[in-house]
């Protein structure tokens, strides 16, 4: 299964961020804040077409690969107060710190609406399936998704770690979360058990909404932000996309190895042959 997915935008989003901003003042809002909206709708679009997702909408997801789902969606979030850390450090206003800081604090239970930390909710949800993750190593594809977000929320051109970590992640949240939801509700999951999901369906939006208010101003100082918010964005799915096909590449992997008794190597060998009935050699 490829996981170098290469996004190529259509002709309609491939103009220059002075053409879509530029007004009598700078970023005119009823042009800049549409071009955010749309992209946002896309990129939702794009990552509810992987296979992983849809097979979860369809309820034929088993629950051992949503299990290695959690394991290593768990080691990505675990890096999520770095990712932000890092943007914080890159941002120009202490103001905008401060707007980012209340998301910070969320996450980690410091808040009167959130008092327990969301690592340790993960965490609790881990042990409901029996799981850890210590000692476990991220596949290719979460590796790819951890490099790439701290490349760009560590990059001095901030709209880079904003387009990533707003567009690129928690724009996307509620919709991905809600269809992991699914998955785990047909596979018999009681609601409790997942209760990390069910809040971040409901609390990334204002997440997105206090980065995007960040982002607006940044485009309004300086149009040219905006091309790099909205590619890191398309960085952050092709990342996204490559982590939901490495996980069912490595779960296809070991149901052959456990039907054949083959190696895991040996096994991927076999998962990664031509089809030879559908002609695809």
């Amino acid at each position: 299964m490829n996981t170098d997915r290469i996004y190529t935008a259509p002709k309609c989003e491939q103009v220059t961020a002075t053409a879509i901003c530029t007004g009598h003042g700078g970023v005119d809002e009823r042009r800049c804040v549409p071009v955010l909206a749309d992209c946002e709708r896309h990129l939702i679009e794009r990552v509810r077409d992987s296979a992983f997702l849809a097979r979860c909408r369809q309820g034929a997801v088993c629950i051992d690969e949503l299990k290695l789902l959690l394991v290593q969606q768990g080691l990505y979030s675990s890096y999520f107060t770095r990712y932000l850390c890092a943007l914080m450090a890159n941002l120009p206003a202490n103001k905008q710190v401060l707007d980012l800081a209340s998301n910070l604090c969320e996450e980690l239970g410091l808040t009167d609406d959130s008092a327990i930390p969301h690592s340790v909710i993960y965490h609790r949800m881990l042990n409901h399936f029996g799981l850890a993750m210590d000692g476990q190593r991220p596949l290719p594809g979460t590796r790819r998704l951890i490099d790439a977000m701290f490349d760009h929320c560590r990059d001095p051109r901030v709209a880079r770690g904003l387009g990533a970590l707003c567009l690129g992640a928690e724009a996307l949240v509620p919709s991905i979360y809600t269809d992991l939801i699914k998955g785990f509700v047909a596979a018999g999951v009681p609601a409790p058990a997942i209760e990390f999901f069910q809040i971040h369906v409901e609390c990334d939006d204002g997440h997105a909404d206090t980065m995007r208010n960040i982002m607006i101003v940044l485009a309004d100082a300086d149009p040219d932000q905006l091309s790099l918010m909205l590619s890191a964005g398309h960085a952050l799915v092709d990342a996204r996309l490559a982590f939901f096909d490495s996980i069912e590449a490595h779960y296809k992997a070991g149901s052959i190895a456990a039907a054949t008794h083959a190696s895991p190597e040996e096994a991927h060998r076999i998962n990664n042959m031509p089809d030879v009935q559908s002609g695809s050699i």
